[in-house]
C-alpha cells in the first residue's frame, strides 16, 4: 500500500445510498476509513487486470508457432533475461549505484 507521503485527493460524488453503503463495508471489512475501503477495492481491480493481462499474454504464446529449444537455444535466453534484469537494475528511479 502507499505510504501517506505518497497519497492524494480525489473527490467523488456518490448517491447518499452509495455513500452509506460504501461507510457500512469499510466498517464490515475492517477499513478505517472509506477511503482505504476504496483503495483496496482499486487494488483487488489492479490485481485481476493483471492477471487477465498476464493469461491473454499466455493464450497468445499457446498459440503463437513454436520452435525446438536447444541447448544454445536456452543458454541465449538465459544471457537476454540477464541483460534485461541487469539494465533495469541500473536505470530503476532512486536506486544509487554502488
Amino acid at each position: 500500500m502507499a505510504t501517506d507521503s505518497d497519497l492524494t485527493s480525489f473527490t467523488v460524488s456518490l448517491p447518499r445510498a452509495q455513500k452509506e453503503y460504501l461507510q457500512q463495508q469499510a466498517v464490515a471489512t475492517g477499513c478505517s476509513t472509506p477511503s482505504e475501503y476504496v483503495r483496496r477495492l482499486i487494488h483487488a481491480d489492479q490485481k485481476a487486470r493483471s492477471k487477465e493481462d498476464l493469461e491473454a499474454k499466455l493464450l497468445e504464446a499457446l498459440h503463437s508457432p513454436s520452435r525446438e529449444m536447444t541447448p544454445e537455444t536456452w543458454a541465449e535466453l538465459k544471457e537476454e533475461v540477464r541483460s534485461r534484469v541487469e539494465e533495469r537494475r541500473r536505470t530503476k528511479p532512486g536506486r544509487k549505484e554502488a
